[in-house]
């Protein structure tokens, strides 16, 4: 407790028993050792009797001014911290020469942590000395341990490891969330709002205005991107420059060359678009890429793998076909559309990218249409390479392919508020247009897209386009459709259309047709299904709900959520039974969508996506 006093010329307990053990008169002894060391200020010596005449104890005494002398003494280290920068420096390490031998003394060590926590450049030697010291390093600032952690990599890694993992926790518990709405799903919340949270805020803390700290952090999120292919760290790659950017940490953001670039998608995200002006201004940063600073590529197909980036883009894509169709254009005609599939095939290509470390984007789309289109002006024959193949294609014939189910879904949908006189004897077709079917399973590009027009036809509560589209994703580019954030996306939709859950054709196409192809093999699918059934189970036809419920009973070998899903499941039922059904009250929608005048002249009707 009183290590470091003899270093100081202070004499602590050991002395004084020495002192009594050596003397012939103990209580002579001890004034005499009060004297020496207590508090030498003279006045005092005749108000400590009358202390003593009001019961007040000598150590109660001494210890109120100690206390007091304390805070008095870290008030001052920080008042010297506010100093010219070469007197504070000096003074501060003067007085951590002074203080250091008491650091393990509890009642010294707030001084001296404050002192060390002022230091912009602690003594090596200090530093090894609470590094090696577990209770020091526990108490001591997190300034002081930025210090340490910046030569100490391993160090850095068990500290923040914890928090990557809570934040890829937290991510996949949203998506698993008990809440099912089109309102309020995983894309809901602002970005600003999402750099608010717990583990945004602390790695940030922790990384301060250290260089060498943010880029170790951007190590271990590609190191563990690329272990796991969990995209989720590369939202929190672009989550927490941003909160540097909130914060105005400039000694970082002027030193990442993707700071620009993820502010002005930062700004995209919020408004869930990417409009013109901010179209050219990222475009400008693509192109920008200097020859010799390749790797920035890589960074930037991180940040554009970002599910909320991905989001945004495939929702402007649709918004750009739209406008495309009301003006009876082609995909390969419209600049914008061409940019924001570069940058989409950017994001998808993130780990092939930095797996590869071959930091070249891909060969893009635009380029490949104007050299189709010049060559074929010139009768010339085209041979494209496989590397620049899928992105041409995705252009010229999965986009066309998609754009006629546009059409047949919107024909058909018209088709049925006209009267019977007026209704056309062409039936809607039941199968999907074979280059759209081999588009989704081929090119991961391509099936995003797919998988955006599912989830607005379900938006649209299109009944007969979805179950015409559903069984198409059953075989999908790298299983995307059983992934976690579309079947999220997914379940939500499909509560726009909870009565035709009374259709045995219904059902049969979302269960048996669809989610029911891979539940035994993908956990993931079976929980998605038992959410969407938690909120719908009263809606869909009894004879169904009995045997979807034997088929999702869980295996012995399976996760406490899945069997707690289940459980949930089972007791709502039985209180069903018992209680009358609920009355469901669709809340009304806003989309997000801008409605667009489709032409009806002799041009085919098409549908605003």
């Amino acid at each position: 407790m009183f290590a470091g006093l003899p270093e100081l010329g202070i004499s602590n307990g050991e002395d004084l028993k020495e002192t009594l053990t050596n003397c012939t008169e103990p209580l002579k002894a001890i004034d005499q050792f009060q004297m020496e060391n207590g508090i030498l200020l003279p006045t005092l010596q005749s108000a400590l009797p009358f202390l003593d005449l009001h019961g007040t104890p000598r150590l109660e005494f001494h210890q109120s001014v100690f206390d007091e002398l304390r805070e008095k003494l870290m008030e001052r280290v920080a008042v010297i911290a506010e100093g010219k920068e070469e007197d504070r420096y000096r003074k501060l390490e003067e007085l951590l020469e002074k203080s250091f031998p008491l650091v393990k003394m509890p009642s010294i060590q707030p001084v001296v942590m404050q002192v060390l926590k002022h230091l912009p450049k602690v003594p090596e030697k200090k530093l090894k000395m609470v590094m090696a010291d577990k209770e020091l390093y526990k108490v001591c600032a997190v300034e002081v341990k930025r210090q340490i952690w910046q030569d100490n990599q391993a160090l850095f890694g068990d500290e923040v490891s914890p928090l990557l993992k809570q934040y890829i926790v937290e991510k996949e518990a949203a998506l698993f969330s008990s809440d099912l709405s089109i309102l309020h799903n995983f894309f809901s919340p602002s970005p600003k709002t999402r750099r608010q949270g717990e583990v945004v805020l602390k790695l940030t803390q922790m990384i301060g205005k250290n260089v060498k700290l943010y880029d170790m952090v951007l190590q271990f999120l590609r190191t563990l991107f690329l272990r796991t292919r969990n995209v989720h760290y590369c939202t929190l790659r672009a989550e927490l420059l941003m909160s540097l950017h909130d914060l105005d940490i400039s000694e970082i953001c002027s030193v990442d060359p993707c700071h620009k670039f993820t502010w002005c998608l930062d700004a995209c995200i919020r408004e869930k678009f990417v409009d013109g002006k901010r179209a050219r201004e990222l475009q400008g940063f693509l192109d920008g890429v200097k020859k010799g600073q390749e790797q920035v590529l890589g960074d930037l197909s991180m940040i554009l793998c970002d599910p909320f980036a991905c989001n945004t883009l495939v929702l402007s894509i649709m918004r750009n076909l739209q406008e495309l169709l009301s003006q009876d254009a082609l995909p390969r005609d419209s600049p914008d559309l061409m940019l924001l599939l570069r940058m989409l095939s950017l994001g998808q290509g993130a780990w092939d990218m930095i797996d590869s470390q071959v930091f070249k984007e891909p060969r893009l789309v635009r380029q490949s249409i104007n050299r189709l289109s010049s060559k074929v002006d010139c009768g010339l024959h085209l041979k494209c390479g496989k590397s620049s193949l899928p992105d041409l294609e995705v252009v010229t014939r999965f986009l066309p392919a998609m754009m006629s189910v546009v059409v047949d879904d919107h024909t058909f949908t018209v088709e049925q508020k006209l009267p019977s006189e007026e209704k056309s004897s062409l039936s809607y077709p039941t199968t999907l247009p074979e280059s759209f079917n081999r588009y989704l399973q081929e090119n991961r590009v391509a099936c995003e897209m797919g998988l955006y027009y599912v989830l607005h036809i379900a938006k649209l509560r299109n009944k007969n386009a979805l179950q015409r589209l559903l069984p198409a994703l059953v075989e999908t580019y790298n299983d995307m459709a059983f992934g976690d954030i579309f079947l999220h996306l997914l379940t939500g939709h499909l509560t726009l259309l909870s009565d035709e859950f009374g259709s045995e054709e219904f059902c049969s196409v979302v269960f048996d047709g669809f989610l029911l192809t891979s539940f035994s093999s993908k956990e993931n699918v079976h929980r998605h299904t038992l959410r969407m059934l938690l909120h719908l189970h009263h809606k869909v036809l009894p004879s169904c709900m009995e045997t979807l419920m034997k088929t999702l009973d869980p295996p012995k070998q399976c996760s406490e959520p899945l069997k707690e899903l289940y459980t949930q499941l089972t007791e709502k039922m039985e209180a069903q039974k018992k209680s009358p059904p609920p009355t469901d009250e669709t809340p009304s929608l806003d989309l997000g969508l801008h409605p667009v005048t489709v032409p009806t002249t002799a041009s085919t009707p098409t549908t605003p996506l």
